[in-house]
């Protein structure tokens, strides 16, 4: 078996602009047969002395999924010696270690700081390591640690993401990410083909970034046009979607159709940083409600995504589906 080692780096300003100046100069989109990589975002103090450290990934795919099970393709791994899983044919699964919140399912294209994992006051220098397996040749590793470069700020979060336009603003230092509140338990059973009610509450403490009633793009020429930055970005303002995190997505059925959470820059791809999308005015009450229908059972994870469309607040919900 043929493997490659990947060793990813926090700074998702270098992994976007080689992976988007790569796809700029070949001007190809490639449906599927494409590998998967997880990425290390970063790291920032907890108040309590222990450290947040975040992870996405990248799906070089624009429309193939990935359903990989937490075990030997998908697991995590604590190494007191850095470089110590560097060969990437060294297996470092440990089922004690393996899970730490991670999706088992992968949507299309860069889905950043899409989860984290506390880690001690005392981690010093050792090394969390997720590693990916996509294809049966490929095999990458993200290696988070605490060196100071990799030290980001909600500012860093919202460059990286394209928020508020790309806006450099010193304000979105300190910026507050939503209030994520679930109503209802954040376990359920239902049966399939049986609609299982959903509602959050959504509210921006801060409202920064400020929404702004931006024109979107009208004529064929401003939507078609290429993008102007290595990063794509998207106009500020409260929005919230559900994902499945874990377990088939093709299975589960949303009403409404949720705008999705990662950065499909396809014309008309009913995502923030696709032409000409607007984000939708909140709610009344800010109370975002929808139904989900399953038609397989089985476990299910789902995620809900609230976002000011620089910062991200998450709530799963574990959902049972029985014949």
């Amino acid at each position: 078996m043929m493997y490659r080692s990947t060793r990813l780096i926090s700074v998702l300003f270098l992994f976007c602009a080689v992976a988007n100046f790569a796809a700029a100069q070949e001007r190809r989109m490639t449906l599927s047969g494409e590998i998967l990589s997880p990425a290390y975002e970063g790291w920032w103090p907890n108040e309590d002395g222990s450290f947040k450290l975040f992870f996405g990934y990248m799906n070089s795919n624009w429309e193939e999924t990935f359903d990989i099970e937490v075990g030997p393709e998908n697991y995590f791994t604590i190494v007191d010696e850095p470089g110590a899983l560097d060969d990437i044919s060294v297996d470092g699964y440990d089922f004690g270690q393996a899970d730490r919140g991670q999706p088992t399912h992968f949507q299309p294209r860069r889905n950043p700081f899409l989860f984290t994992v506390d880690v001690p006051a005392d981690f010093g220098e050792k090394e969390l390591v997720w590693t990916l397996q996509s294809r049966s040749y490929f095999t990458a590793r993200a290696y988070a640690t605490l060196k100071s470069d990799y030290r980001i700020d909600p500012q860093v979060i919202s460059t990286e993401v394209g928020g508020a336009f790309g806006s450099l603003d010193d304000r979105l230092r300190t910026n507050i990410p939503p209030e994520l509140t679930l109503e209802g338990e954040a376990f359920r059973t239902v049966r399939v083909g049986q609609p299982l009610d959903l509602a959050v509450t959504v509210r921006d403490p801060d409202n920064l970034p400020a929404p702004v009633n931006r024109p979107p793009p009208s004529t064929p020429a401003q939507i078609y046009r290429p993008p102007q930055s290595i990063v794509a970005s998207s106009g500020p303002g409260e929005r919230f979607s559900w994902i499945v995190y874990r377990g088939p997505a093709d299975r589960a059925k949303f009403e409404p159709v949720q705008m999705k959470t990662y950065t499909d820059t396809r014309v008309w791809a009913n995502s923030p940083w696709s032409p000409p999308f607007i984000i939708p005015k909140p709610p009344e009450d800010n109370r975002w409600i929808s139904t989900v229908t399953f038609d397989t059972p089985g476990e299910y994870v789902l995620r809900g995504v609230a976002s000011d469309g620089s910062m991200f607040t998450y709530q799963n919900i574990n959902v049972t589906v029985t014949r």
